[in-house]
């Protein structure tokens, strides 16, 4: 547990040296972090280094982690009912780790993370992000593509495709949606963008966005959060992308859980993935 408030307290102290109180973050960033922790993203990209670098990167490093474990931790409660022919039941979901879906660990999660900077920001802290993220051993998480937004399209990683989470913490929001709107995930992509409510320039992008939607039913969602107190730097505007959402339904209706068929199939192939030459019982798909 020590060891836990000493890392805590080290991960406090090196951020708060990134804190700029105009940049408007201190709430923003602790948000963004419970968001990756909530959407578990593959690949994560920033475009405006700061504050909220290492938030994103610590994030993605606890939910790499925190799958790992759940993964095994499913193949243990689930062995018992494959070896034994038992059908998965209410007591199967409820037992720890609840609730999970076999097919969403087929995959090891190795999420990428990319930020966008060109360090040219005399007010911002990005160029201190690097020595904040190596003091805390989050260097490696974070892929640095030295740039404004306008040259970053062709530097991205040719593999970094599709985005399924985007933070963006920069002036010209309407250059990303135009021009990085592609790249997002059309099966529920998220982009997060930073300040555009209580002032002209912002509130014409949100227009021209409301626009677009209105044009383009079914292309995405849109969510505007406003910090009320706050004279500027004071809303997050969330973009879902939708144009490619995959139906998906666990439950019949009752919310009675389809734990035949796929999600136990689902459940049989986790398992023979992940257990060991020397495990007794090896689970039997009957």
């Amino acid at each position: 547990m020590t060891s836990d408030v000493d890392a805590d307290g080290r991960f406090r102290a090196a951020v708060e040296r990134l804190r700029v109180p105009g940049m408007g973050t201190e709430v923003v960033a602790p948000l963004l972090s419970q968001l990756v922790h909530l959407l578990r993203p593959r690949r994560v990209l920033e475009v405006g280094m700061g504050y909220t670098t290492p938030f994103l990167a610590k994030a993605l490093a606890e939910a790499e982690e925190l799958a790992e474990a759940e993964a095994a931790a499913l193949v243990r409660k689930t062995q018992p009912y494959l070896a034994k022919g038992w059908e998965l039941d209410e007591a199967w979901i409820d037992s720890e780790p609840a609730l999970l879906l076999p097919a969403a660990y087929h995959e090891p999660y190795r999420p990428r993370f990319v930020a966008i900077d060109d360090l040219s920001d005399p007010d911002s802290s990005a160029g201190r992000v690097t020595e904040a993220l190596t003091g805390l051993g989050l260097a490696e998480r974070v892929t640095v593509v030295n740039s404004d937004m306008r040259g970053a399209v062709g530097r991205l990683p040719a593999e970094f495709r599709p985005i399924d989470f985007a933070w963006v913490d920069a002036w010209d929001c309407l250059y990303f949606f135009e021009n990085f709107w592609e790249l997002i995930d059309p099966d529920g992509g998220i982009v997060v963008m930073h300040y555009l409510m209580t002032y002209p320039e912002g509130e014409a992008i949100l227009e021209y966005i409301a626009d677009t939607q209105r044009l383009k039913p079914g292309e995405f969602e849109v969510l505007n959060l406003l910090e009320s107190r706050k004279l500027r730097q004071n809303s997050m505007t969330v973009l879902r992308r939708t144009a490619g959402s995959r139906p998906r339904q666990y439950s019949d209706t009752g919310q009675r859980p389809r734990l035949g068929g796929q999600v136990r199939a689902d459940a049989v192939a986790l398992a023979r993935s992940l257990e060991r030459p020397d495990a007794p019982d090896a689970p039997d798909a009957s």
